[in-house]
């Protein structure tokens, strides 16, 4: 052990100073990418900020904790891209917060599902996935088919994200009770599903 290293030990003022400093590097390694990554990251091209309907369809994908079982996160492997459609590129997710990336598959890979079934199946998969798919262990959301959207926290979500620097118009924002009037969760969450991976997938 060197003189100095034996030196740091015996004094803990000196101690104390050195973990600073060493947490403090740490620490700007970890926060300095994040501090300027909107130089680096664009929106992928046809991305945008999700439509009312799609947005409340989102919070409830979360809320329901659909992101335990799937991810939205396909890896650039042959065996991904065939199965799932085109690997995952960060500019599809600058507008999630938090972002549905991920390796935990109980389910299959979501990132490109939009399109790939009808409303009717989604509904009828939601309400009871069994009848479409007999070995799913996948749980049903039955009481999403009668839960109201509120309008006004949909508005109210729309508005902070404008905030964070979303470009949606005031008109958007506005016009967001109007465009979920009289929509279940259930409508929500098919409409959120059916959007996911088209600018990518080419649907």
């Amino acid at each position: 052990m060197s003189r100095a290293h034996k030196k740091l030990e015996k004094n803990i003022n000196l101690m104390a100073v050195w973990i600073v400093v060493v947490v403090s590097l740490a620490g700007l390694v970890e926060l300095l990418p994040l501090i300027a990554q909107d130089r680096y990251i664009e929106p992928y091209e046809g991305i945008e900020p999700y439509p009312a309907l799609e947005l409340a369809g989102r919070d409830i994908y979360i809320r329901e904790g659909c992101y335990g079982c799937h991810s939205q996160m396909i890896r650039p492997f042959r065996s991904e891209t065939e199965r799932y459609g085109p690997y995952s590129v960060a500019g599809e997710s600058v507008y999630d917060r938090p972002f549905q990336w991920g390796s935990k598959r109980t389910g299959p890979d979501l990132a490109r599902v939009g399109g790939r079934y009808s409303d009717e199946w989604h509904y009828v998969h939601l309400m009871n996935p069994r009848d479409v798919v007999p070995q799913s262990n996948m749980p049903a959301y039955p009481w999403l088919d009668t839960a109201e959207l509120d309008g006004a926290e949909v508005q109210k979500h729309m508005r902070a994200l404008q905030r964070l620097g979303d470009p949606y118009t005031d008109d958007q924002v506005e016009g967001a009770p109007a465009a979920v009037d009289g929509k279940t969760e259930m409508d929500a969450l098919i409409a959120y599903l059916q959007g996911l991976g088209h600018a990518r997938s080419g649907r």
